[in-house]
């Protein structure tokens, strides 16, 4: 039967917690203070409630394994015209990959790394959600029109229903996180709510 309280979503025998890119290298890029705040309330209040929690971090690839696409993509990101010029920021083992250190993993929690947008993809993310038997994850963390949006669109055609908590998401750029999070509206395969419903619904 198809549950129809976001409480009843947010139960632990059928959701998990995905914390997107809470990174040093990353969180120092944007304006997050106010994200950082909002996903640690989250947290606690997940981990309470005893859902699970995953959290997921950036990597680059070493210089010598990048190729056209990742060279590219690392020059846009840069802002340089010049292959040569590309200096990985996400190596593994480099501060900018550690989750910031008011939001640090528990042991019990899934911690684990992906080189692309989508959190599912070349990751073990939906072997270990449909493993424990779960069908649904709600996300937070940054950024919401670079790799939280694509993440959900992933979840909704695995069949994962995600419950994006639109208020726990940083942004690089307002408008085309509005325009994301429209998107998503519009599409209807995305539960979105925000940190006081989901606060509520876990009490």
């Amino acid at each position: 039967m198809t549950p129809k309280k976001l409480a009843d979503w947010l139960d632990p025998k059928r959701a998990a917690l995905l914390v997107y890119d809470m990174q040093v290298g990353i969180c120092h890029q944007v304006n997050s203070d106010t994200v950082i705040a909002k996903v640690a309330q989250v947290v606690a209040a997940a981990r309470s409630a005893g859902i699970r929690i995953a959290w997921c971090r950036h990597q680059s690839l070493p210089k010598v394994w990048m190729g056209a696409f990742a060279i590219r993509m690392a020059m846009q990101w840069q802002r340089i015209d010049d292959p040569d010029k590309v200096h990985p920021w996400f190596l593994r083992g480099t501060p900018g990959v550690e989750i910031v250190p008011t939001l640090q993993p528990q042991p019990e929690d899934f911690v684990f790394d992906k080189l692309t947008m989508s959190a599912f993809e070349g990751t073990p993310l939906q072997l270990a959600i449909r493993d424990a038997g779960l069908s649904a994850l709600a996300i937070c963390g940054i950024a919401m029109e670079i790799g939280i949006e694509p993440t959900c669109r992933h979840a909704a055609d695995l069949g994962i229903v995600p419950i994006l908590i639109e208020d726990a998401c940083g942004h690089g750029d307002v408008e085309a996180a509005r325009r994301s999070v429209e998107s998503l509206r519009f599409s209807g395969d995305a539960i979105i709510t925000d940190v006081a419903k989901v606060l509520a619904a876990l009490a």
